[in-house]
């Protein structure tokens, strides 16, 4: 069975740099035989998460639905902007809701155990590097295993035509080998579990 990877963008703007570099890295990911499900968090809106909001009303119904698409996937494809070198807060947003527990579930269940794959573009010299940094260490305290290699693209808004394609060999083949690694390591953890 070929390793199943849900893969988005922590930016729900249309013409969104991370979701032109999502593209590039899912491609390899299906090159190297995974099964990737590309979702658009705009698609999910869901409340900031606000623990009262919860005890009163339970998971939004944008939330439950993502929880059960994260669950049914073995990984994740990031492509996380950075916002004043950070995550932007739709990307944090929706990994607290999803990891919100649930009466007779383990712990976790939509990360515990997982793997996720990171790349991101960003306008400025180190191409999104600084949020990524924070995005590994929130994923890998909540159970993911996280792929050792990562891509961040500097001057993104230079990186592709005006048809989406990237503009850079180096560039392309780097986001494709991210999302190849990610479908071999997650082969690798989803056979051993």
């Amino acid at each position: 069975m070929p390793p199943r990877l849900l893969a988005f963008a922590g930016s729900a703007r249309r013409e969104s740099w991370n979701k032109l570099v999502l593209a590039v890295a899912v491609d390899g990911a299906r090159s190297a035989g995974a099964e990737v499900t590309v979702v658009d968090l705009a698609d999910h809106p869901m409340p900031l998460y606000d623990g009262d909001l919860e005890a009163a009303d339970g998971l939004p119904e944008h939330a439950k639905e993502l929880k059960a698409e994260f669950a049914r996937h073995d990984g994740l494809l990031l492509a996380c902007p950075e916002y004043n070198s950070s995550i932007t807060p739709l990307l944090k947003n929706t990994i607290d809701w999803v990891s919100r527990p649930v009466e007779g579930e383990p712990p976790l269940v939509a990360f515990r155990g997982k793997t996720a794959g990171l790349v991101a573009g960003s306008p400025g010299g180190l191409g999104g590097l600084r949020g990524l940094v924070t995005v590994r260490s929130i994923l890998g305290n909540i159970g993911m295993v996280v792929l050792p290699d990562q891509m961040a693209v500097p001057k993104v808004h230079e990186a592709f035509d005006a048809d989406g394609n990237p503009t850079d060999e180096r560039i392309e083949t780097s986001l494709r080998n991210v999302g190849a690694e990610l479908a071999k390591l997650t082969a690798r953890v989803a056979s051993v579990r």
